[in-house]
């Protein structure tokens, strides 16, 4: 377990030097017992703080952020109702000004000298972080160790983006507690930051060395601001892109096909994101915050290098596709899903675990979204999977990105109960971008030549400038007119006249 970073090192790590500007007063008077008053004393005299927590504002690379930082040498971090308020006006007064927030706890948990009313202090913690993010503002969290209870269970693990200290311990009971009250030890290895990011509870563990830039790079995104660069990009028309079906899924199959992966090197000031945030995490799929030629958006989409006829994206797949959704919404920044996929998984499991209800639940979060919404057919667009990406504002497609409700095997085994039909199955259900194009499906398509995989640089750069312009032109328009076109555009798919 790593040494303890105080609060004061905390903030010299993440704010630039000699910004931070302490927003702290007296803290209120809890009437406490007299044992109670000599703890608190204590707990001056050996942390050098009047309180489990700081709160101020300085900058990161020049802005202006809020700043809560834990004391672990006051009484463990605890939280009353001093401390609670303390925060709580920090976090009122950063809504106010229109500050992003940043939050780093580190706690035992809610102050045992105050009880019952130190712990529903969370309550109105977690409703002020509420209100902040309803107000379309960052809040960053960097969890340090430890960080635990009720402090872990409410502004904890409220963040739009959290990470952790590396080896911190981080949890909901502590593992003295709960020997205590079940006579066992907790087991080893379950309350530590790199087991809570391989289950996607948070978004990665970074040295507190990397915090500031990493936060930097987190608020260039999350903020919306704009550094355009963007140029007009080459497509290709439907007559151009008039290649045979099958050949586009036998291209789109190949394994040195560009993925996401290669469109994300193109693009800067990446933060990763992982996983739900409630304990689920599927590496069939990918999520980060990125600018593509200047332009902000939260990136999620299929990743190529992580799917196998063995391993298809699952439930959580989507479930974390809806954590992107909201994200992009809360922040009113736009929204890039990347479709690539042979399929959802088949399976036990994935049915048990609500496979097509979530299915169901990405189309309708993702066709009424306030955000404006980008997909991008990068290649393999197989059923279920692919359409819980598809119904954005604009709809980009690689000339070899192809979708279909099931694979083209699979439509030759229901029809001709073969997969020997596949090629006519293929070219007779429109699944070509120049198809999908022509059914208004699709708007733009970007040319290969001849083929992605053999100028995999040079095609990642096509794509990346395409979904700039796209997101550069979906900015221009009003969000109600965006939300009306979008609604306009799916209800008259496939009617006579369109």
């Amino acid at each position: 377990m790593s040494a303890t970073i105080s609060a004061g090192e905390l903030i010299s790590h993440v704010l630039d030097p000699g910004s931070f500007v302490s927003w702290d007063r007296t803290p209120i008077d809890v009437t406490p017992s007299e044992r109670y008053t000599a703890d608190l004393a204590s707990a001056t005299e050996r942390s050098g703080v009047d309180e489990s927590v700081l709160t101020g504002e300085g900058s990161v690379r020049g802005r202006r952020v809020a700043v809560i930082a834990c004391e672990f040498r006051f009484l463990a971090g605890s939280i009353g109702v001093a401390a609670a308020e303390r925060i709580v006006s920090a976090i009122e007064r950063a809504t106010a000004e229109r500050l992003p927030l940043v939050a780093s706890p580190t706690s035992g948990g809610t102050r045992m000298q105050e009880g019952t009313l130190a712990f529903v202090q969370m309550v109105k913690i977690a409703a002020a972080v509420a209100v902040h993010r309803k107000a379309q503002l960052p809040y960053l969290v960097y969890l340090r160790n430890p960080t635990m209870g009720g402090v872990f269970a409410s502004w904890g693990s409220l963040g739009q983006v959290t990470v952790a200290e590396p080896g911190a311990m981080i949890g909901f009971l502590g593992p003295r507690v709960y020997q205590a009250l079940y006579g066992e030890d907790f087991p080893t290895g379950v309350q530590t930051a790199e087991n809570l990011y391989r289950n996607g509870v948070i978004d990665g563990v970074v040295p507190v060395g990397l915090l500031r830039n990493l936060m930097h790079r987190a608020l260039c995104v999350m903020t919306g601001t704009v550094r355009d660069s963007v140029s007009a990009v080459p497509v290709v028309t439907a007559a151009a892109a008039d290649v045979d079906a099958w050949q586009s899924v036998l291209s789109s199959r190949r394994p040195d096909r560009p993925g996401i992966r290669q469109l994300l090197r193109h693009a800067t000031e990446r933060v990763p994101l992982s996983g739900t945030g409630q304990g689920e995490a599927d590496r069939t799929v990918l999520h980060s915050l990125a600018r593509f030629r200047g332009r902000p958006c939260v990136l999620f989409g299929h990743d190529r290098d992580g799917q196998s006829v063995d391993r298809a994206m699952g439930p959580a797949a989507l479930r974390e596709a809806r954590r992107a959704m909201r994200l992009a919404e809360e922040l009113q920044i736009p929204l890039v899903l990347v479709i690539d996929t042979l399929g959802a998984s088949l399976s036990k499991e994935a049915e048990e675990r609500g496979l097509a209800p979530e299915i169901a639940r990405c189309i309708a979060d993702l066709v009424t979204l306030d955000a404006p919404t980008i997909s991008v057919l990068l290649g393999q667009g197989s059923g279920g999977g692919a359409l819980a990406l598809l119904p954005a504002d604009r709809v980009i497609a690689a000339q070899n990105g192809w979708l279909a409700p099931l694979p083209p095997e699979g439509a030759s085994a229901i029809v001709h109960r073969d997969t020997e039909h596949a090629p006519d199955m293929a070219a007779a259900q429109g699944i070509r971008s120049a198809d999908l194009l022509a059914a208004g499906i699709v708007d733009c398509i970007v040319g290969e030549f001849d083929d992605a995989a053999d100028e995999p640089a040079e095609f990642a750069v096509r794509m990346v400038a395409a979904i700039a312009v796209e997101l550069r032109d979906l900015a221009a328009i009003e969000v109600n007119d965006r939300l009306t076109r979008r609604m306009a555009r799916y209800r008259k798919l496939g009617l006579p006249g369109n």
